[in-house]
């Protein structure tokens, strides 16, 4: 499985590093992302998902059942 987070859709970006002569060199800048179970009441099982820390707090916020729902309208997840 890829580099992104299946709740907020964040991925790899790609930088420069800038040395203190200016001179740049290509970076990658990965994202903060977990292996996570969540529980999920509505049907009475576990979701295991890869999430960024801005996932985890936007579960936290707005309830798994509505994350999941929402990302799987942006296409982030197909199914869960």
């Amino acid at each position: 499985m890829s580099r992104i987070c299946q709740i907020t859709g964040k991925r790899l970006v790609v930088g420069n590093n800038v040395s203190h002569s200016k001179r740049r060199t290509k970076r990658v800048f990965l994202p903060n992302l977990f292996d996570k179970k969540f529980y999920l009441p509505e049907e009475d099982r576990w979701v295991a998902l890869k999430v960024s820390a801005a996932g985890i707090r936007n579960i936290g916020k707005n309830g798994l059942k509505k994350a999941l729902e929402d990302a799987k309208s942006k296409g982030y997840i197909k199914s869960y």
